[in-house]
């Protein structure tokens, strides 16, 4: 059941969102809707979704066709508990059960066997029978439990009151309704904001293999490019459509571009030598027919448009970072607890001026309450020194939700701005893409995107040497985002980034703090090296345990998790020597079968297939490094050569980790 979107169009006072915009929505379609912030995303979910009219055009959507929509900002009743509210997505199997029962009775009383009307009733009715069959046919209290833990939740959250819970996990109790009802189609807007990098994970794999079509609006492009098979970009009022994820998207539109812009040119150049022609042999009697021929020539063609691009971007730098002291943080055993709960303790670090480090882990394990401790906001235990000359800029998780939404853009600065600043603020605004009549908008009209750039403006009122950000990415566009990352890696002075976006903190942090467990873990490196050591832990912890599960169930747990690479995907034998991972009734482990061994062999060839690309990855470097160094010793180098010696040196580090990882992950597998 396809569905069609034909003609649309909205407006907004004087403003065209979208014109004439027609496009499928074909079953199984996992589609990344991208554009700028402001470009109509939100608006296009709400309109498909049946929220919100558009100007002109329609959406025709097939018969029983049901949709799941999960907005930015939710509101929630707060009367029941988190079970008792995610198993009212099945109440849709009740209200089935009356509408066939409705049915029953009407075919009972009704003899215009060979009328239209009682023909649709009988497809309705066999329609309804099997859905129901499909829907009763799947343990539910199983399929809630596995989605809840999927997204992060406890079972001993299961019974807790949703008033317990804060917006970001009422949020994600809505999506786990919407996901349990498997609608024939999903509308996501933003669904990663308020999750963590592990509930992430999860979602992605749901979305893979159980959904069916799929529309979502996300910042991540990570997510976005292991979910999704098809990119529709809003620009400018239309669309562009492309059979492919949002990284190989770029790659064409690029090409198409290009080509266009060469046709366009080449066009361009016969026109000017077809009019050339005409006019310099216009007036002679011998070339009359070869003008003509021309004129007529140049009627018929069919004139190349360049698409024309939306070109604004953020001009976003940071001011350079006053000296501090080497050390801007320095936390000893600091812990803090909320009544009996215990968030976290004993945390013992040290964060060097200059360094960019990253808070990762789930929702609710201290991220944001260890930012606070360093802000000054709450008490804490232990000790947290703040260094000397250290000036904090801080951007909280919520605070594009703080702006006075009755206030204008200009005034939300104005407010805050003091001394020369103000003079310079309309020129602020235009760099951040609020220029002309943008800043006399109020705020409440902005999207969540613009929101968040106008909350970042507070950053750039003084200089600081250390920022702290809290979720800085949430609802920013690729392009924004992109921009907000390579200031930070510009910024000279400290920087503390809590966020669950793989792609976001990869390249730009250098070492990754992990929340969990009432523990704050240091692991140098950079995102994508974390997460591999993560998966080398959960291999450890598997080889710990008592029981080992056997290659087959190792196999199953793989295909749950949707076939991810891992460093615990391999099969574990036992070792003779190994007494203690003996089976409960004493017998050793049998051997593998023919079947496992094939499936080690074949774990073992795939890790020693990541050894050999991290070796060659090195060799490559190191050369890179050579080359470089022989530049700097032959005297009068270029000026960006230190830069490309430090970075190229770092990767080099870098490489040398993932090695040593891969190296690591063979051989546990080997063994």
């Amino acid at each position: 059941m396809s569905i069609s979107i034909n003609s649309l169009k909205v407006e907004f006072s004087a403003k065209c969102l979208f014109d004439n915009i027609s496009y499928i929505i074909n079953p199984k379609d996992k589609i990344a809707l991208v554009g700028k912030n402001g470009a109509g995303k939100s608006t296009m979910l709400k309109i498909i979704a049946g929220l919100q009219k558009p100007t002109s055009g329609s959406v025709a959507l097939p018969r029983d066709t049901t949709i799941g929509y999960l907005p930015q900002h939710i509101t929630v009743s707060d009367t029941s508990t988190v079970i008792d509210e995610v198993r009212s997505a099945f109440s849709h199997v009740d209200e089935m059960r009356s509408r066939l029962d409705e049915i029953n009775r009407q075919l009972s009383t009704r003899t215009d066997y060979e009328s239209d009307e009682y023909q649709q009733l009988i497809e309705t009715m066999t329609s309804l029978t099997d859905r129901l069959s499909m829907e009763e046919s799947e343990n539910f209290e199983a399929e809630m439990e596995k989605t809840l833990i999927g997204l992060g939740f406890l079972r001993s959250d299961f019974n807790r009151p949703t008033a317990e819970f804060s917006g970001g996990w009422r949020m994600r109790i809505e999506l786990a309704k919407i996901l349990l009802r498997r609608p024939d189609v999903l509308l996501l807007d933003e669904p990663t904001n308020h999750l963590d990098i592990e509930s992430i994970q999860w979602l992605e794999n749901f979305l893979i293999t159980k959904a069916n079509a799929v529309m979502l609006v996300s910042h991540d492009r990570a997510f976005i490019d292991n979910v999704t098979n098809r990119t529709i970009e809003i620009s400018l009022g239309k669309i562009y459509d492309y059979s492919v994820n949002y990284s190989k998207y770029l790659v064409l539109r690029q090409e198409r571009l290009e080509q266009q812009m060469r046709a366009y040119q080449n066009q361009q150049k016969m026109i000017q030598d077809t009019e050339d022609f005409i006019e310099r042999f216009r007036y002679k009697a011998t070339k009359s027919v070869q003008v003509q021929s021309r004129i007529k020539q140049l009627a018929k063609i069919e004139r190349i448009e360049v698409d024309e691009v939306d070109t604004s971007h953020l001009n976003l730098k940071f001011p350079p970072a006053p000296r501090s002291g080497d050390y801007p943080v320095i936390a000893e055993n600091v812990g803090k607890a909320y009544g009996d709960h215990q968030v976290f303790d004993n945390a013992t670090f040290t964060i060097k001026r200059g360094e960019k480090v990253a808070f990762v882990g789930k929702n609710g394990e201290g991220k944001s309450t260890l930012v606070k401790c360093i802000m000054g906001e709450i008490p804490f235990t232990g000790s947290l020194k703040i260094g000397h000359n250290v000036k904090i800029g801080y951007f909280a998780q919520n605070q594009a939700t703080l702006l006075d939404g009755e206030i204008t853009v200009f005034d939300t600065i104005d407010r805050v701005a003091i001394g020369d600043i103000r003079t310079k603020i309309r020129d602020i605004l235009g760099a951040f893409m609020f220029g002309g009549e943008a800043s006399d908008k109020k705020v409440k009209v902005l999207s969540g995107g613009e929101k968040t750039r106008l909350a970042m403006i507070r950053l750039l009122l003084e200089p600081v040497n250390l920022l702290i950000l809290d979720e800085p990415t949430n609802h920013l566009d690729m392009k924004t985002k992109d921009i907000l990352k390579q200031a930070i890696k510009d910024f000279n002075g400290t920087v503390i980034v809590v966020s669950h976006d793989r792609e976001f903190l990869d390249g730009l942090v250098e070492k990754v703090y992990e929340f969990g467990g009432g523990q704050v873990k240091e692991c140098l490196g950079g995102i994508y090296e974390f997460l591999e050591k993560k998966k080398l832990a959960s291999l450890s912890e598997l080889e710990r345990n008592t029981v080992r599960p056997t290659a087959e169930a190792q196999a199953r747990n793989n295909a749950a998790n949707g076939g991810k690479k891992s460093g615990s995907d391999g099969p574990t034998t036992t070792n003779k020597a190994d007494k203690p991972n003996e089976e409960p009734d004493g017998k050793a482990s049998r051997k593998l079968s023919y079947a496992e061994q094939r499936e080690h062999e074949k774990l073992v060839r795939k890790a020693r297939k990541k050894v050999e690309e991290a070796e060659a990855e090195i060799a490559r470097l190191e050369k890179e490094v050579a080359d470089i160094e022989a530049i700097l010793s032959a005297g009068n180098p270029p000026a960006d050569i230190y830069d490309r010696h430090a970075s190229t040196s770092k990767r080099l580090e870098n490489a040398m980790s993932l090695w040593e990882l891969a190296s690591m992950e063979l051989d546990e597998i080997s063994r």
